[in-house]
């Protein structure tokens, strides 16, 4: 299984670059695993939230491929226990799922053509945490499921 996690707009905090980065290099370890960004939308000041959202709707639903089985990082989304995220991804990889297409959103979130798309909602919390934030918490949260799966001494119980 590959897993891919899709971004709306780059990492801008450098801080937070170098922890994003230092887990995904980790994840290369246990599993096929990309992230691909798609660029923040310009001059849309003036534009209502909704358009912008159609309008990042249509470059995250460019990136996927029909096969792909998508998650949204959404706060409507099920919250799992890290225990029980590795479960789940576990399962996925036990049923032969070739990719799974995480999609962090942007600022405003997804378009209804985007949940359409999804196959399923996942939620890191009942807290809103900034978008460039969550990419942070997932990629921890990614890392700590492969050493569960993996039975390592990174998570305690």
């Amino acid at each position: 299984m590959k897993i891919s996690v899709l971004m709306v707009g780059k990492t801008t905090h450098e801080g937070l670059q170098k922890l994003i980065q230092d887990y995904h290099q980790r994840l290369t370890h246990y599993i096929g695993f990309e992230t691909r960004i798609i660029p923040e939308l310009k001059n849309i000041k003036n534009l209502p939230v909704n358009e912008q959202k159609e309008k990042e709707a249509d470059l995250i639903l460019k990136q996927l491929e029909p096969a792909d089985e998508v998650i949204l990082l959404d706060e409507k989304g099920k919250t799992l226990t890290s225990v029980g995220f590795a479960g789940f991804l576990e399962t996925k990889m036990l049923a032969s799922t070739k990719k799974l297409v995480f999609v962090i959103g942007g600022p405003f979130g997804f378009s209804e053509r985007v949940y359409q798309r999804a196959d399923q909602l996942l939620s890191l919390s009942a807290m809103t945490f900034s978008h460039q934030m969550i990419r942070l918490l997932f990629a921890e949260q990614l890392y700590r499921a492969m050493t569960i799966i993996k039975g390592e001494n990174y998570h305690h119980q």
